[in-house]
């Protein structure tokens, strides 16, 4: 009885996870460029000024400054102005300059309009406004991982949730099949074709088991309130109504308020009194609002965040009137407070630079462990085929039938798992070759993407297998290692300066180039040595089989 309910989870895990396999790669190589989607965004705009050095010992002059520019441009009628000091912050993931902002008062039942101002933090007067070129840039990619691109978008986010959904029971199924998961984890024996894959597939699901698991449940309750919309109805009521308190109650914003107006209370003295507690320079902005049931109140938000509550850092608030000390308010609830935590777990916003790097790696792993499952499908039944050709008696139909949709899958292979990603390098090259004044510059990066993608499609079913996968993946490590040298040429954001000037985040995009071009290097090597494909003639080489595709390992 085991192994017959074992063997049911292994078909459905096979089908399930080739049914959606592409679609899920995609998913992955989108979200994965999520979690660098800030960085990505600075350096495709590179008109936008290197960040400025201020001196800790400004910061009360520029907040000074600052609050001046916001009485002057500022709506009479706002809900609240901020003051962004100059700091390292995680969301956005750059140096933050001097700048202010203002809500204005909003109509009931929505958002009021924000406007804001960059500030020079020597003289506090506004900055020249910069028009970087049109681009979605990493927000694009990180929206395409649930909203993919050129379909409606609740059908794009259904067809997503519906693909997630059985990723996770495509998980559950493969830890149920596996019996020994764990020890095979430390087993991997190359060059033995099928038996190489299923020990690589092995490796890298173990490795990002606990990801996989996180990843798949938070994505599906990301939008559960669509998915699942009873719940809420119940809660909250099936009116319009009752759908706009659901969503206060995930803001936690319940609260009327009056404008704003220039505190009495000096601005610096609750400064000098947040950084005794918290220590020098550790202010990363102030907001000045007006509740309608309290008093009007100034709240000094430290730099950094406190864990997984990353909209919660850590505050301060003085009143405005006479500067004094407030009692923390506590506006939590259930549905927003665990809105807040699962969405800050899917989407990493409240991690430092070392875990943001770990979810990066967990969404390659992420990645490999589809390609590879994706592949091992096929080396199975490649084998199985061959065996049958050898037969003298003729293929039936069914068989025929079978040989088709091997080839089919063995395309979809080669044209996603190696030309999806040479059509994300054709997205950062476009953004630097295209007209800076083109119109629809920004839909055309995207165009790029996925003309690239679609012609990989067809040099794969056009070349002999092993030759298209090959070429295809040292054209994207080509396309990759290039992809510094044409920012060097046409722009003044390149290494040579961005690591001078000890912007990482830009240098480390660049630099991410190279290590993804020596991944798609190293796997294009270890195919050519498994299949001896430069020795071999071109009548030997032009079967497409994927007998022993192995990244062997």
């Amino acid at each position: 009885m085991k192994e017959s309910f074992r063997q049911c989870m292994a078909w459905l895990h096979t089908w399930v996870g080739l049914v959606v396999g592409w679609i899920l790669f995609f998913v992955f190589v989108t979200g994965t460029a999520g979690y660098v989607d800030d960085e990505i965004t600075r350096w495709m705009e590179p008109e936008r000024p290197l960040p400025m050095q201020v001196l800790p010992e400004q910061s009360s002059q520029m907040l000074d400054k600052a609050l001046t520019q916001l009485q002057a441009h500022a709506p009479a009628e706002s809900k609240a102005w901020t003051i962004t000091l100059p700091h390292q912050a995680l969301n956005p993931r750059a140096t933050q300059g001097l700048s202010i902002a203002w809500e204005e008062m909003p109509q009931p039942g929505q958002r009021g309009r924000r406007g804001g101002e960059e500030l020079d933090p020597v003289t506090g007067q506004i900055q020249p406004e910069v028009e970087p070129r049109a681009t979605a840039g990493g927000t694009g990619l990180y929206r395409m991982h649930y909203a993919l691109h050129y379909l409606p978008y609740p059908v794009a986010i259904w067809l997503v949730g519906i693909c997630t959904m059985l990723m996770l029971l495509a998980v559950i199924t493969g830890v149920v099949t596996h019996k020994k998961i764990f020890t095979d984890f430390f087993t991997f024996r190359p060059g033995k074709g099928q038996r190489s894959w299923l020990d690589a597939h092995n490796i890298v699901s173990v490795m990002s088991l606990p990801f996989f698991l996180m990843i798949t449940y938070t994505g599906l309750i990301f939008f559960m309130s669509i998915y699942m919309p009873t719940g809420r109805e119940v809660m909250y009521g099936a009116t319009e109504e009752g759908r706009q308190a659901y969503f206060q109650d995930i803001r936690q914003q319940k609260r009327d308020f009056l404008p704003v107006s220039m505190p009495q209370a000096p601005l610096g003295e609750m400064m000098h009194s947040a950084e005794q507690a918290w220590g020098k320079n550790s202010i990363a902005s102030v907001q000045i609002t007006h509740p309608a049931d309290s008093q009007a109140y100034v709240e000094l938000r430290r730099t950094g965040v406190t864990g997984v509550y990353w909209t919660r850092a850590e505050t301060l608030r003085f009143n405005a009137s006479d500067g004094s000390l407030m009692e923390p308010e506590d506006n939590s609830n259930v549905t927003g407070d665990t809105h807040r935590v699962l969405l800050a777990l899917h989407e990493g916003v409240f991690a430092e630079w070392w875990l943001r790097w770990l979810y990066f790696i967990s969404g390659l792993l992420g990645c490999a462990v589809i390609g590879t499952g994706l592949v091992l499908w096929t080396v199975k039944r490649r084998t199985q085929h061959q065996k049958r050709m050898a037969k003298a008696t003729p293929l039936s139909a069914s068989e025929r039938f079978d040989a088709a949709g091997l080839r089919l899958v063995e395309i979809l292979n080669a044209g996603t798992l190696a030309g999806l990603p040479l059509g994300l390098a054709a997205y950062f090259w476009a953004n630097r070759l295209l007209p800076v004044n083109m119109a629809d510059r920004a839909a055309w990066e995207f165009h790029a993407l996925f003309l690239v993608w679609g012609w990989s499609f067809l040099y794969a079913s056009w070349r002999p297998l092993k030759r298209a996968w090959l070429e295809l993946l040292y054209l994207t490590a080509a396309a990759y290692t290039l992809i510094p040298v044409l920012n060097l040429l046409t722009t003044d954001r390149h290494l040579g300066v961005t690591v001078i000037h000890g912007d990482w985040g830009l240098a480390g995009f660049d630099l991410t180039m190279f290590g993804l071009a020596a991944i798609f290097v190293y796997i294009a090597i270890k195919m050519k040595h498994k299949w001896h494909i430069a020795s071999l003639p071109k009548k030997a080489a032009a079967p497409a089989s994927l007998q022993t595709a192995g990244v062997n390992g």
